[in-house]
């Protein structure tokens, strides 16, 4: 029986492959015409048609094309290797991922971004860390912060962390609360009994002055980071509310 060739076209058609996928693979030596004709045409035989199969297979599994060219030298028993090496990468990317959706959800559904778990492996600081670099950067030659950083620093990791939830947890609720009264004058007794309790809050990590919780105060107001999270507790004039609230206990 005459060996059977395929053009470029009828590769097109049997692979769903564009020629320009094609002639690229035929430039990087992954997949060579099995004859060229005088006329310039490239043919591939079977053989040429189930390599190309195998590295469409292998592309769709998420090889780099250099690493496919690789596997294409290895025998069957030694590919298989290869490939259980791969699905292990494979399932740290799906479960990186699946823990990277559960964070969008948290963020989506209000969750402050510096208790994302994110960047755990990663060069990046996580939120949490970046703040205290920044705080430190502002703030560190003051006696409040000094105040601050010995006050965590004699914590144990645990115990900072649960110290940090739990603030985080504190001023969620109580922000929630003053989004209740917001309907209120800022000045109202139940408004400022809550701006007192915000005040005693801070105080259990710093002593705070007047000049302390005002700067607090403008930094929620002005702060686009701030901005973001206090969106899920009031309408467009929460902030400005908590600002004068704020303000008038200060004052």
């Amino acid at each position: 029986m005459k060996k059977r060739y395929f053009t470029i076209k009828e590769m097109m058609q049997i692979t769903g492959i564009t020629k320009r996928t094609l002639h690229y693979y035929d430039q990087t030596h992954l997949l060579k015409p099995s004859k060229i004709e005088a006329s310039g045409y490239r043919l591939y035989d079977q053989e040429a048609l189930g390599r190309l199969q195998t590295i469409l297979l292998f592309k769709e599994m998420n090889f780099t094309l250099q690493d496919i060219a690789a596997v294409l030298e290895l025998s069957i028993e030694e590919q298989k290797e290869m490939l259980r090496t791969h699905r292990m990468t494979l399932v740290e990317r799906k479960e990186k991922l699946e823990a990277t959706i559960r964070q969008l959800d948290h963020y989506v559904d209000g969750t402050d971004m510096t208790h994302l778990e994110l960047f755990s492996d990663s060069p990046i600081h996580s939120i949490q860390s970046q703040y205290e670099s920044e705080a430190k950067l502002i703030y560190g030659e003051t006696q409040r912060f000094q105040e601050y950083e010995a006050h965590m620093a004699a914590l144990t990791p645990a115990a900072k962390e649960q110290a940090n939830q739990q603030f985080a947890a504190d001023m969620e609720e109580l922000f929630q609360k003053l989004a209740v009264h917001q309907h209120l004058s800022p000045a109202a007794e139940e408004v400022q009994d809550l701006v007192l309790q915000w005040k005693h809050i801070i105080s259990r990590y710093m002593t705070c002055d007047a000049e302390i919780l005002r700067c607090i105060a403008e930094i929620y107001r002005t702060d686009s980071r701030y901005i973001t999270y206090f969106r899920q507790f009031g309408d467009e004039s929460f902030l400005q509310f908590l600002h004068e609230a704020f303000c008038i206990s200060l004052s």
